[in-house]
Parts: C-alpha cells; structure tokens; sequence
C-alpha cells in the first residue's frame, strides 16, 4: 500500500531500523534478509532524501530527520495495531496470543499464583511473558512492546492511562530464632540492626522505592546484604539478626516458606501504591481488558485469604476490599 508515493512497509522497516541501530538487528526483528532490509533503507533514503542512519564505529545513529520521524512512525504503526490489527473479541481458551507484562519479581511471586489459577480455570491457552523492569520500562509500553506495565505510581508514565492496582504496606522480617523476634520492633533496634535490601539490578536507578521511603523517614541502615531481587530478601535473613523492610503481602505470602517473623514497621512510611498502565492507543482492545480484568480478579483474591487468614501481619497492613 502506498501513500503520497510511500510504500507504508517501509515505515515498518524504519520503525525497526531506528529502534535496532543496526541493519542485522532490523532484520532479524524483521524477519527479513539483511539485503531486504538494506534496500528498505536505501528506499527510505531516497524518499526522505536524508541518509537516516549513519555509521558511527560499530552502530549505526539516526539523523536529526530521523529522530524528528521516530515518534511520528510508531504512533502511526501503533495506531494501526489498535484499530485495524486487533481483533473484535477475545477467547482466552482459543487463543495463541502471547502477552508482555513488565513488572517486578514482587508482582509474580504474590500475584502469579492467582493470577494462574484464574487463567486456567478459564481454559487459557494464551502465552504471558513476564519482562524484568528496565531503567525506562515505559519506552517498552510507548513502543508497544509490552502490554502492561506493573510499576509504583510514581513511576508510571503521565501519557498513558493508569490504575492503582493495590496498595501494600510495609513490615519488617527477622528470622524466628533471632533476639529481634522477641518483643516488638522499636526504631532503636531497627536502626541498630544490619539490613537485607533489594537494589533495582540496571543501572538507571540507584535504589528501590522502599529505601527511598525509609530514607524520606530519617533512617540511614546499615546494610548487611544487598541483592537485585525482592524474592530472595527472606531468604538472607534466615539464620541472621539481620532484617528487612518487605511489602506485607509478600511476608504473608512467604510466612510459612521461612522460618520467620513478622514485625510492625517501627518508622512511619506510606504504603506503596502499585499501578498497572497499558497504552493509550490499547484501552479497547478485548484481549487487553481481559488480561486487566485477570489482574484485578488476582489482586481481590489474594486479599480475600489475607482477611480469612491474617496470621503474623500487623492490622493496620490488613488489605482493605472495595
């Protein structure tokens, strides 16, 4: 299809070219040859008459012209998925679509279960790909590559459409034959204990939302472990006096997997309030609806056991169902 004398596939071919930065790369996303893909661009360089990409050592850097059509070209190809390309309903039970949901190990260890077993008691045959939280998640969401983003609100992109997807608060764990499992847990021996903390694994972001919470309280801890995933905080402090600050819902939900306890947060801290997004251009997409709905129906279910079944967690940390 052509339009004022441009084949409209080539805007796909562009799309990836600026996305890769590499002819090879392109192609491989393409499914194309790399002679295709190389005629695609000298095509696209003739139209535009502007060389596009260059040469720059071993990668190839757009253009002041080509940054000026980078967003211009995916809203178009955007625009395109969600109103052409995408179908009128969805079956998850006759279905190979395959969903890219960015979020964090703290979203699939105490959301994932539920989340399943929704799936399958609906028969899903669709494909959900969890994608591990980038320095700039929302471009993956602004370039369509994801479904869904999973993020704390202050986080989430101001383009796109966003809903709170729960709140969780804070508590502490130590392990059940420490000193600090017995009593409560003052902020003396809080600021006196070693701590376990999570430390985002890429390079664009220093520290988690919760050690910007904890230091927002006036705490400086001293740090005893540090490791890239919130699933395995519990684990270090097994065996140790050491303790970490966790949402509630994942203490709840690893309090019978450790032999651990869980402890009122001494220090006054807000609870998170995590957000799930998805692009602008999607929100009428069925199969896109019935993921979110998937979600939310995770989120109510996991608080219905909580409230049945607190255990060790602090009221005040208690969900709250609408």
């Amino acid at each position: 299809m052509r339009f004022n004398r441009l084949d409209l596939n080539l805007l796909v071919a562009l799309d990836a070219l600026l996305a890769e930065g590499s002819i090879t790369r392109a192609a491989e996303r393409l499914n194309l040859s790399q002679s295709a893909t190389s005629n695609a661009l000298a095509r696209l360089r003739d139209y535009f008459e502007d060389e596009l990409l260059v040469q720059v050592g071993r990668r190839m850097e757009p253009t002041p012209r080509a940054e000026g059509l980078r967003g211009p070209v995916r809203d178009v190809l955007m625009r395109v998925d969600s109103t052409i390309a995408t179908q009128p309903a969805f079956d998850p039970a006759a279905t190979n679509r395959r969903f890219r949901v960015i979020a964090s190990d703290y979203t699939q260890l105490v959301l994932g279960p539920h989340l399943m077993s929704l799936a399958q008691a609906q028969g899903c045959m669709a494909e959900i790909e969890f994608c591990p939280q980038i320095s700039n998640p929302q471009r993956d969401l602004e370039r369509g590559e994801a479904d869904l983003l999973i993020i704390p609100l202050d986080y989430a992109s101001p383009d796109h459409p966003c809903e709170t997807l729960l709140r969780d608060a804070f508590v502490c764990l130590v392990w059940q034959d420490s000193p600090l499992a017995q009593g409560s847990m003052t902020r003396m021996r809080y600021e006196n204990a070693r701590h376990v903390v999570m430390v985002p694994p890429n390079g664009g972001v220093s520290s988690s939302y919760e050690s910007m919470l904890v230091a927002r309280a006036g705490v400086q801890r001293r740090y005893a472990v540090r490791t890239y995933s919130f699933g395995s905080v519990p684990a270090m402090v097994v065996g140790t006096d050491y303790v970490a600050t966790v949402h509630a819902r994942m203490a709840w939900s690893l309090q019978n997997c450790w032999p651990l306890r869980i402890r009122a947060l001494p220090i006054a801290m807000p609870p998170m309030s995590q957000g799930v997004q998805w692009h602008r251009y999607r929100s009428q997409d069925p199969g896109l609806v019935w993921l979110l709905n998937l979600f939310r129906s995770a989120v109510a279910r996991l608080d219905r056991q909580i409230l049945e079944a607190p255990g060790e967690l602090p009221p005040e940390t208690w969900p709250t169902l609408d």
